[in-house]
């Protein structure tokens, strides 16, 4: 039984992280520093810890924090995460071509 739960997850979580934001930013950090192992590490670790929390957390965040909060939330980190790494990405291809 727990094997069974422990084999779903994994294939569940696996073919959802491919091809996702986290996986495609995973490949542009490791393209752009040639430090392939510090960014398997560090991406690693935060998935590990994110799904940590998740597992631990539960519904009870739900229960505090109305859902359309959180959305909004999620939203704006990801909006602010976006805009940072446009933000490098432009600071890069300027300092390249000078």
């Amino acid at each position: 039984m727990l094997l069974t739960l422990l084999l779903t997850t994994f294939i569940t979580v696996f073919l959802a992280e491919m091809g996702d934001k986290t996986q495609l930013t995973t490949i542009t950090l490791s393209s752009s520093t040639n430090k392939p192992l510090a960014v398997f590490i560090g991406s690693a670790t935060a998935l590990i810890l994110a799904t940590l929390l998740g597992a631990l957390a539960g519904n009870s965040i739900a229960n505090l924090i109305p859902a359309f909060i959180l959305k909004l939330l999620s939203g704006i980190v990801f909006l602010i995460i976006g805009i940072n790494l446009m933000t490098q990405s432009k600071k890069e291809t300027s300092s390249d071509i000078n």
